[in-house]
């Protein structure tokens, strides 16, 4: 089980790299069904310029349209980063059974880290999850590309000083 986990772990992280490519936040996502994979999805807020794109988002609606039904039982959700309430929330209305995710998160998480959201008892459907699959690899892909942002804002800074210093 856990090969198969990495597996579709590992599809969640190219689409994360897809993401990344865009200069999204590098967060994939696949939805599995009868040890295939549905869905995919990736980050894309920037791009269309609206807070609903996210990879879970956009691979629960792919996911919905192939399926021709709201309802996901049956499915699995593979997602490189802990999902956000936002998502979480999805995730739960579209009755996904179980949600594995790679990197924990600290600041936005609605599974663990943050909020437990899946563990309300107020809910009908409590989908089961686990955390941490390629857990360092997940993480890195973040860390890098928030890495770079701060990087280029840096040199966007001096170089804006440099100008101003110029003039």
């Amino acid at each position: 089980m856990k090969n198969e986990k990495e597996k579709y772990m590992r599809s969640a992280l190219r689409l994360a790299k897809k993401a990344e490519n865009l200069d999204e936040v590098p967060v994939g996502a696949v939805i599995v069904k009868d040890g295939k994979i549905l869905a995919k999805g990736w980050n894309r807020r920037q791009t269309k310029q609206n807070p609903l794109e996210h990879a879970e988002v956009m691979a629960i609606q792919s996911a919905c349209r192939k399926l021709k039904s709201w309802r996901l039982e049956g499915c699995d959700l593979y997602v490189t980063l802990e999902p956000c309430p936002m998502c979480s929330g999805a995730i739960i209305q579209s009755r996904i059974e179980h949600v594995y995710f790679g990197a924990f998160d600290p600041k936005g998480g609605a599974v663990a880290s943050v909020v437990s959201l899946f563990d309300l008892p107020q809910w009908n459907h409590h989908p089961m999850w686990e955390g941490g699959i390629l857990e360092d690899e997940c993480s890195m892909i973040l860390k890098q590309f928030f890495k770079r942002k701060r990087e280029l804002k840096k040199q966007e800074k001096r170089a804006l000083k440099l100008r101003s210093n110029n003039n």
